[in-house]
């Protein structure tokens, strides 16, 4: 179904009374609605069934038509198959988990019948939060066991956002699969979100209490315009339904499930707001860490008591070396009693982790820690029960090493899980900007307002009609029906000037009136607004792996390894040359023997080794860098473009809406022919009236204007015929009998129109003072000409000044002449400049300058500079350009404003050298700890690193790693231009 003709259709409808009356007419507890006729459905809520459309050639008959259901129909897992004789269509319905479209596409051509228009692989995109994740290595783990589900294309693990985006097709699998590989993998999962459900509402139904009323009601909402899915939790009464906002709404849907109310089950719908799954998730499992490490602490700490510090006080420790039986002493049981509960129930976590890490043959900080603490519990307890069996033995146990290790690694997992929240708190600042509620207004057909009610905005819809008093928040995009004010869009763009608006002025959804009464049409709800559109591109940002995090994921497959036998030759090295007598024997304390004092140390490399530091090194700076760029109105589209940008060495500039502000004016028209201004301006704005060119916009205004002056207006504009646009030179077309030629005088040499010495004359002059000159030829000669300037950003000089200062040179590129180029250049300080180029040869421009070694960032506004942004290094699209150029590049400049090239590439370096950094943290850490834990020093100091201590290194390291990112959170812009006049973002 075309949505545009759909919506068309309703626009027509409404007529002028759109913009006055709510999207909806009818009225349910005074909330307005209005219900798209309902279409006839089917549904078999037991089975999940597909549909399939395509076109079949050389059906003949009706008899083809039937053969080719019939051979459908016997098809193990088709449901039902329909072929129209007359228009060649097929729509088959059948079972994703028996049969694939492939093979129904199959069967018709071995049936002897051509397939058209078969759909593409159906590929479906859904979003996972993932527990129990800790390093790299287990991303990785997660990854491969998605990667095994039959089905999916493509999976991204992010260690640090705690998600995985996955791109599958649903005909061979779902996202039940999904998280059950997951979970039997040895994490958990919970979905986010399905490409599918972007709009989404939840709703509490009353009166749904069996398992028939919620088929009925699955089957009644499906069948309705605009439903895409529908899912019903029948225990907790909700509903929860994805739908198409220019179709249907939230409103709508309520009136829906109302009206479909039957004999006595009369349904009730409400707005439910499910809890924040995230930040609940996080809560719950900073709480868990904690709770794990006060009861930790419950039985480490006395542990610690009784064999550290109570026997070096003799009048208060004596009583714990009374023996029990034989040599097994009071302390040493007491000891024993409590560290049991600490190894087992509360170090739980680290057995199941490592079992699962084991069993998919990989390692993590879980085996680590299974293996460190278990070596010091059971050879503890096998001293315990030799002193309990012998008379004469004497040893040392280690019970407190393991219930003091696990206790600090909880206590630097707690550490680490807070400070991971902090790293997402810009973003969590992005999603609470927009306001709970909205003052909904109706319009009688004057204007005049007849009813008022606050509702939601979660059950906002398009072409809604809202009332925004000074001091509130504006609750969804929108445009400005009536009232003045200035609205503050520093929440958005970081642009800390307010911006006057009126009618036809757009808002964003989040953004601050500060002083009139507004009322705004609403244009985009729920996910398609501007804020959701920049969370949902921060998030997808932070998932993206960035290349210098590879280093991370190689060391990582061998890194546990490796730590593990480092620790059994430190063992070996040390209890060989004990027993050997290769050292002296004053080197073991007096309460340890030579294989004590080994496992002491192979224990320290065990615990002291910290594989988490690395994995998070990178992904953390990345989620603070995206985040606090978002905050300054710099959209980063992943760790690929923050990486690439700290490499930049040359910036290309589009000129139009790049450099200058992109609002062309008309400074001066001229003629130089015979024809009247009347005829001229008549034959310019006909000929350019269907061109989207910022000039021609401007042409056409000044035409309009002119031709009121000069003469009465035309009542009916004519309309230029065989309307042809020539990339980078103008526009042609016919209108009347004559031919009509609007562009530069490249268009003019490629149409051989002769161009005089006056005309010359006048574009020399214009082009000197930077104007550029559009010609107008009717007939084969030049009739007269319009001289357009556009004026120059004020901040472009400034920014181009501190480029040079960051030893990145500036390049202009246009499609405009050479002497206006150059004029605008000198302007601002542009010294190498591309003129009179097309969208093609821009690109190849940024392709000559890559192939010279340079690393090119280009920053254009239009859809002519989407090849240049693809083709660079690193696109840049400023905020206020087209979507095809937004969707090009992988930098978005929110409020259009240049300083922030120079924010976009300082962020960038600043962030690459804080992971750099962290790099060099974790790296060394390890590289110098691992010695230190081994004993290095200690023949030469008599320093040794008790694992307990080893233990709270290591969660110091990945503590250490985490709030050097978290520094990133105080950057600042290193430009502030104020007063700039380029901060609107209309």
């Amino acid at each position: 179904m075309n949505l545009n003709s759909v919506n068309g259709e309703m626009e027509g409808e409404r007529g002028d009374d759109g913009l006055k009356e709510p999207l909806l007419l009818q009225h349910v507890n005074g909330v307005a609605i209005d219900i798209p006729p309902q279409q006839q459905f089917s549904y078999d809520g037991s089975k999940k069934l597909r549909t399939v459309k395509f076109n079949i050639r050389e059906i003949k008959c009706a008899s083809c038509a039937t053969s080719i259901e019939s051979v459908l129909s016997n098809l193990n897992g088709v449901e039902s198959a329909v072929v129209s004789p007359l228009e060649g269509q097929a729509v088959v319905k059948f079972i994703p988990g028996l049969i694939t479209a492939k093979r129904i596409k199959e069967t018709v051509e071995e049936a002897g019948f051509p397939v058209d228009d078969f759909p593409e692989q159906d590929i479906a995109v859904c979003r996972l939060r993932i527990k129990g994740m800790m390093c790299t290595s287990c991303s990785e783990s997660v990854e491969r066991a998605i990667e095994m589900v039959d089905g999916v294309k493509k999976a991204v693990v992010g260690v640090a956002l705690e998600e995985a985006k996955v791109h599958f097709d649903p005909n061979l699998t779902d996202t039940d699969h999904i998280v059950e590989a997951i979970e039997d993998a040895g994490f958990g999962a919970d979905l986010i979100s399905s490409g599918k459900d972007v709009n989404k509402v939840h709703l509490k139904l009353e009166g749904l209490n069996s398992s028939e009323d919620a088929t009925f009601v699955q089957n009644f909402l499906e069948s309705t315009q605009g439903v895409s899915q529908v899912e019903i939790d029948l225990a907790e009464h909700k509903v929860t339904v994805s739908y198409d906002p220019n179709l249907t709404g939230p409103r709508s849907i309520i009136q829906y499930l109302e009206e479909a109310s039957h004999g006595p089950n009369i349904y009730h719908a409400s707005l439910y707001t499910p809890p924040k799954r995230r930040e609940t998730e996080r809560l719950k499992e900073t709480q868990m860490y904690r709770n794990q490490f006060f009861i930790s602490c419950l039985f480490s700490v006395p542990v610690l008591l009784f064999s550290m510090v109570l026997p070096m006080i003799p009048t208060y420790g004596n009583w714990l070396d009374y023996k029990v039986h034989n040599m097994l002493t009071i302390g040493m049981l007491l000891r024993w009693i409590l560290c049991t509960p600490v190894q087992f129930i509360v170090g739980q976590r680290f057995y199941v982790g490592a079992y699962h890490a084991l069993r998919r043959r990989s390692a993590n900080m879980d085996v680590l820690v299974a293996l460190g603490t278990n070596a010091a519990y059971f050879y503890s307890v096998y001293i315990a029960v030799k002193a309990l069996t012998s008379n004469t033995f004497e040893g040392q146990d280690f019970f407190e090493t393991s219930a003091m290790l696990i206790s600090f690694i909880l206590l630097g997992k707690y550490l680490e899980v807070v400070a991971k929240g902090k790293t997402s708190d810009a973003l969590a600042k992005l999603t609470d900007l927009a306001p709970d509620t909205a003052h909904l207004i109706t319009l009688d057909g004057e204007g005049s307002v007849i009813s008022e009610m606050d509702i939601s905005t979660q059950l906002m819809q398009k072409n809604d009609i809202i009332k925004i008093l000074p001091g509130e928040k504006v609750p969804v995009d929108g445009v400005v029906t009536d009232g003045q004010s200035y609205v503050n869009e520093s929440m958005i763009t970081g642009e800390a000037k307010p911006i006057a608006k009126g009618p036809g002025d757009k808002v964003i959804g989040g953004t601050m009136n500060e002083n009139g009464c507004l009322l705004v049409k609403a244009t985009h709800v729920g996910s398609e607004t501007a804020l959701s559109q920049i969370v949902q591109l921060v998030e997808a940002a932070q998932l993206a792996r960035a290349p210098v995090q590879k280093l991370a994921d190689q060391i990582s497959r061998f890194f546990v390894p490796m730590v593990v036998a480092a620790a059994f030759i430190t063992w070996l090295g040390w209890f060989i040359p004990g027993v050997a007598g290769l050292y002296p024997k004053h080197w073991i304390p007096k309460v340890m023997d030579e294989f004590e004092l080994a496992l002491q140390f192979g224990i320290s490399v065990l615990v002291v080794a910290c594989p988490c530091a690395l994995g998070l090194a990178t992904p953390t700076a990345v989620m603070v860098a995206t985040g606090k760029g978002a905050s300054l109105g710099v959209l980063i589209k992943g760790g690929n473009a923050l990486e690439k940008a700290h490499k930049v060495k040359t910036v290309v500039f589009d000129k139009t809406g790049t450099l200058t502000v992109g609002k062309p004016e008309v400074v001066s028209a001229v003629l130089f022919s015979h024809f009247s201004m009347e005829e001229f301006c008549d034959m310019a704005t006909a000929a350019e009236a269907n061109s989207e060119h910022p000039i021609a916009k401007a042409v056409v205004e000044h035409a309009k204007k002119l031709r009121q002056k000069v003469g009465s207006p035309t009542e009916h504009a004519s309309e230029a015929k065989d309307f042809e646009v020539h990339t980078g030179a103008g526009v042609s077309g016919k209108v009347g009998d004559r031919t009509v030629l609007v562009g530069n005088k490249r268009l003019m040499m490629a149409f051989h129109v002769p161009v005089g010495p006056e005309v010359d004359d006048y574009m020399m002059k214009n082009e000197q003072l930077a104007r550029t000159c559009v010609l107008v030829a009717i007939d084969g000669g030049v009739a007269g000409a319009f001289a357009v300037t556009d004026p120059v950003k004020p901040e472009a000089q400034i920014v181009v000044s501190c480029l040079r200062s960051m030893e990145i040179s500036s390049i202009m590129v246009t499609g405009d002449n050479w002497a206006t180029a150059n004029a605008i250049a000198k302007e601002v300080g542009i010294g190498k400049v591309f003129a009179e180029t097309d969208p093609v040869g821009k690109a190849n421009k940024i392709k000559e300058l890559q192939l010279k070694g340079m690393t090119v960032a280009m920053v254009g506004d239009g859809i002519n500079d989407s090849p240049a942004l693809v083709a660079a290094d690193v696109g840049m699209a400023i905020g206020a350009g087209t979507d095809v150029a937004i969707e090009a590049a992988d930098i978005v400049l929110i409020k259009s404003n240049l300083e922030d090239v120079v924010t976009a590439i300082d962020l960038s370096r600043k962030t690459i050298s804080r992971i750099r950094l962290n790099y060099v943290w974790a790296l060394g850490y390890n590289v110098l700890a691992v010695p230190i834990a081994a004993g290095i020093l200690y023949p030469f100091t008599g320093i040794r690193l008790p694992p307990w201590l080893a233990g709270a290194c290591m969660a110091a390291s990945s503590l250490s790693v985490l709030c050097s990112s978290l520094l990133l959170q105080s950057y600042k812009k290193p430009l502030h231009i104020k007063d700039s006049k380029a901060s609107s973002l209309d």
